[in-house]
Formats: C-alpha cells, sequence, structure tokens
C-alpha cells in the first residue's frame, strides 16, 4: 500500500502507455501528427485520454461539451467512449487546430456525432441550454477557467461531471513564488473549486492535474 502518488520516470510513463492504455489507431496517429507541432504539449496524453474514456463510458455520457479541442485527442477518444446516437459539442478558436480534429473525426467514424462551434467559448456557452450536458471537459485559455467553469455549471446537469485540465501547471500552483497570469487563474479556481458547496471536486495527479467535479442537485 502507498498513501501517495509515485513520481513516474519516463520508463514507468512508458510501462503505463504499454501495458495500461489499448490507444485507437487514429490516436496514434494523431499524436504522431502533432508532436512536431510548436504547441504539441497541449495535447493530453494516452493515459489520460483512456481514463477520460472510461469516466465517458462509466457515467453513460451521452451529452459532451469541450472547451478547447486543439489538434482533436480529447475530443476522439470520448467520441469513440459515448454510444452511437451519443453527441458532442466543441468551442474552439482555431480553424487550423480543428481542421487537424475534423479529420481525426473522420478517420474514427465519429465526426457525425460532433459539432464544432468556432469562437469565444464564452459566447457559446450563453448560448447553450442549463443541464443540457452529462459532461464537459476544459481545457483552454486559462485565464477563461473560471468563466469557463461557471458556464459549465449551469450547462451540465445534476449528477453530472466538469473534469479542467493542466490544474496543477506543472506544480507551480503549489510555488508561491510562481504568480504569472496562468498560474494565479489556475490556482484562484483550484481554491474556489475547494470552497465551492455546489460541487464535489477531487484533483487528480494525471497528466498535468485533472480536476473532476460532480455536480450536486441544485436544491442541496
Amino acid at each position: 500500500m502507498a498513501n501517495r502518488t509515485l513520481d513516474l520516470t519516463d520508463d514507468v510513463v512508458a510501462y503505463v502507455h504499454r501495458f495500461g492504455v489499448r490507444e485507437h489507431p487514429v490516436l496514434g496517429r494523431l499524436r504522431e501528427r502533432t508532436a512536431p507541432m510548436e504547441m504539441a504539449n497541449m495535447q493530453i496524453g494516452p493515459d489520460q485520454g483512456a481514463f477520460m474514456a472510461q469516466i465517458v463510458r462509466l457515467l453513460g455520457a451521452r451529452h459532451i461539451l469541450e472547451i478547447g479541442t486543439f489538434t482533436g485527442y480529447s475530443s476522439t477518444v470520448m467520441a469513440l467512449a459515448m454510444p452511437p446516437d451519443g453527441r458532442m459539442l466543441c468551442c474552439d478558436v482555431s480553424r487550423e487546430w480543428t481542421d487537424i480534429a475534423r479529420e481525426a473525426w473522420q478517420e474514427a467514424g465519429v465526426a457525425d456525432r460532433i459539432a464544432l462551434r468556432l469562437g469565444p467559448a464564452v459566447e457559446t456557452l450563453a448560448t447553450l441550454e442549463d443541464a443540457s450536458f452529462d459532461l464537459a471537459f476544459i481545457d483552454a485559455d486559462k485565464p477563461s477557467y473560471d468563466a469557463y467553469y461557471e458556464g459549465c455549471l449551469r450547462a451540465v446537469r445534476p449528477g453530472g461531471l466538469i473534469m479542467i485540465d493542466n490544474t496543477l501547471w506543472s506544480g507551480k500552483v503549489a510555488d508561491p513564488s510562481e504568480n504569472d497570469e496562468q498560474v494565479t487563474a489556475i490556482r484562484a479556481l483550484n481554491e474556489k473549486i475547494a470552497a465551492d458547496e455546489r460541487v464535489d471536486p477531487v484533483i487528480l495527479p494525471i497528466g498535468d492535474g485533472l480536476t473532476m467535479v460532480r455536480i450536486r442537485d441544485r436544491g442541496s
């Protein structure tokens, strides 16, 4: 037994990827295509993707909202885990990145499950019906995280989940000397969620930190 998470060496990470992940071939090719890009570190890892897919299955999520799509790894892995009649709405501001995502969706056979809205996600969130999603994933510009969180709290049903990426930010959130705009925004949201009686939260040390919050019944 252990009372803390392992320090993951490269060998352990490679072991997890080899034996702990069944990566769809389209996802493997998408990682290879994204790797040479300047912003490749924005893509989630295959272990996080596999975990998120398992959450989709366990929750039985049929309606998923994604804030920040990049080249499409997270949307593709979640769409593959949805039932055939499931639907996902992806929000991003980059046509260049999401054109790659569209190709992955088509190749994986899930393009008919995914709608893409290009434009500021805060504006898109304002158009969504209350409690219309089972699950939301936030992985976009950090200074807007609080606005995305509040928008998702309204758009996701009670008992549903919000997953928020990069909430440990390379460990900088725990270092008081780190105070740039991204760290400050993430740290503030972490502290807000920890005290937020509307949700049941946990921060998991997966990838760069993955926060999961279950939305409580509106009346509780």
